[in-house]
């Protein structure tokens, strides 16, 4: 038998399968665990002690901007290259660098990490902080943000996110993962350690799909707090890591007209009938040409009167008189009847001629004697004068 069978009956190929299957789901890396101070031995002389059989080399090109700074530091790079023995060249006219090994060359990976280091330098990366990636336990990562939003003041809007107000956010990051993290153009430039780029590659990438980078570095600080406890160290810390729901977006606009799916059927749909079907169904397939032309002209002639009796009406409309409103008749209320105190009125008719100015009393007085002597000697008087 090609495959033998274990003792319940399952064969060892189907249980690999599902041992992979299992394997990958969880990372090689989170399972492997390195004593504290723990070094890898340095790559010496000693260790190949012929060199290399073969030259190899790597170029890359910087933008017009960097001109200037890669010259000012050019001679410090060529001399950190120096003690691993690559070569390195800077053409301007070209706007480009490489680097290659020599004879004395004796690391293989000292070339890849040169690779590395003119990368770096070409996507803004100072010397200061390009030169730790020629170190044993420092590596680079180049992550592409440019083509992972369409819009652009979208994107600009996200990378402005990773930054941070005045940078804080990137630095927290950097401080997280002990990474260096250099945000330029359409690139993500982080150098530092394996387990730290891996990170900010997770943090960079979420960010772009519209994940907060504050979620991500908040998991972060609870992971450095539960690794400084021993106990906690091999346990599961899913318990302990917040978990961020999204909030429930408003439900998207149906539009006004809805397009129905038809249901699916293997048949074709029937085809359309022909002239010559609709003839032979009629009949008038058969007919003498003769024949079809006068029906065609009566059919013809059908339609003008038709036509004409429409256009008549419609002429016809403009002699016809309008509808007259019918009058409104006025409804005369009827008077209510009401009770009135007669008498009460009376007396406040009388109040109100008392109080007005100037006017006659009610019941006048008599007029005396002496006041009536009076008026008459002043009559006399005057008609004398």
């Amino acid at each position: 038998m090609a495959s033998s069978m274990t003792g319940d009956g399952v064969s060892e190929a189907q249980t690999g399968k599902k041992s992979k299957k299992t394997k990958n789901h969880t990372d090689d890396s989170e399972l492997l665990s390195v004593p504290d101070g723990w070094k890898e031995a340095s790559f010496t002389r000693e260790d190949n002690p012929r060199g290399l059989l073969e030259e190899s080399s790597f170029a890359t090109l910087f933008p017009k901007y960097r001109e200037a700074y890669l010259k000012e530091c050019w001679p410090l790079v060529e001399k950190a290259l120096g003690d691993t023995h690559v070569k390195a060249t800077l053409d301007l006219i070209e706007g480009s660098i490489t680097v290659c090994t020599s004879k004395k060359t004796f690391d293989p990976y000292a070339i890849l990490r040169a690779r590395d280091l003119i990368k770096l330098l070409s996507r803004s990366v100072p010397f200061e902080q390009a030169v730790r990636i020629l170190q044993d336990d420092m590596a680079c990562d180049i992550i592409k943000i440019g083509t992972l939003v369409r819009n652009r003041e979208r994107f600009v809007k996200r990378r402005q996110r990773l930054i941070g107000p005045k940078g804080s956010t990137l630095k927290a990051l950097e401080l997280l993962t002990n990474c260096y993290v250099m945000v330029q153009g359409n690139t993500v430039s982080a150098l530092g350690p394996f387990n730290g780029l891996k990170e900010v590659r997770k943090v960079v990438m979420d960010t772009m799909k519209n994940i907060h980078p504050i979620y991500n570095i908040k998991t972060l600080m609870i992971k450095r707090e539960l690794s400084k406890d021993e106990d906690l160290r091999l346990q599961s810390w899913e318990r302990f890591l917040p978990k961020f729901r999204h909030k429930n977006l408003a439900k998207r606009r149906e539009p006004k007209k809805k397009s129905v799916k038809k249901e699916y059927t293997p048949f074709p749909p029937p085809q359309p009938e022909s002239t010559v079907d609709r003839e032979l169904a009629t009949g008038e397939f058969f007919l003498r040409e003769s024949v079809k032309k006068r029906k065609k002209m009566e059919e013809v002639k059908v339609k003008q009167a038709e036509a004409l009796t429409k256009k008549q009406e419609e002429r016809n409309k403009a002699f016809i008189p309008p509808k007259e409103k019918p009058l409104m008749k006025k409804t005369m209320k009827a008077p209510t009847e009401s009770k009135l105190d007669i008498e009460a009125i009376k007396e406040k008719v009388k109040k109100a001629k008392t109080k007005r100015l100037g006017a006659p009393p009610v019941n006048p007085a008599p007029p005396t004697s002496s006041t009536t002597g009076k008026k008459k000697k002043k009559s006399k008087t005057k008609n004398k004068g």
